[in-house]
């Protein structure tokens, strides 16, 4: 059973990110302030549920949250800064685009760089955990893959419709055959499927 809040005494955000381990396209990031009161038998950790699933959830999310956001970090800025300073900084975007101020922020993961003067609080499977972060979580998958939808009928052959640019082996494949797209992470190191296992 996932939790309402971490903590009861300031206005709370959840966060979280899609996309880290994606050889292509941008990582996208969710910031969701949901009330107090707000239950759902069926929201969990975006990776647990079915993308039909996702989708209904994010219609739900969006129409109860008292406030949310998303923004992503683009694969160029990903190669100028590392991954993992891309996904806090898509993260500080979201909660930038809050139209409510959030006084204390609850964070999917282990490690965070401080948003201005907020409150933080990392926590490990958050998005298993709390109610704000898997609804952040299924922000930020959904809209991401839509992204990668859209851009999948530009360079169909790394079949992006499907693993939304993550490194699947017919992914992996394509680019050692023919190069990186303009959306391509080129930072990332591609090895080949046939001498790995993902």
């Amino acid at each position: 059973m996932l939790l309402a809040r971490y903590q009861h005494e300031f206005i709370e955000a959840g966060c979280d990110e899609a996309g880290r381990g994606c050889l292509a396209g941008p990582v996208f990031a969710a910031a969701v302030i949901l009330p107090d009161d707000f239950d759902h038998h069926l929201l969990n950790d975006s990776k647990q549920l079915t993308e039909a699933v996702r989708y209904k959830l994010r219609a739900e999310i969006e129409q109860k949250a008292i406030a949310y956001a998303v923004a992503s970090v683009d694969n160029h800025e990903i190669d100028e800064i590392n991954i993992l300073n891309a996904s806090f900084l898509a993260m500080h975007r979201a909660i930038a685009k809050l139209h409510l101020k959030p006084q204390f922020l609850i964070i999917d993961g282990n490690r965070f760089n401080k948003y201005a003067d907020t409150p933080h609080h990392c926590i490990v499977e958050g998005d298993a955990k709390y109610f704000s972060i898997a609804a952040a979580s299924i922000l930020a998958k959904t809209y991401r893959d839509d992204y990668m939808k859209k851009i999948a009928a530009e360079h169909p052959e790394y079949d992006w419709h499907s693993n939304k640019g993550y490194p699947t082996i017919k992914h992996r494949e394509m680019v050692l055959k023919i190069g990186y797209t303009p959306y391509h992470r080129r930072t990332f190191r591609v090895s080949d499927p046939q001498l790995s296992i993902f």
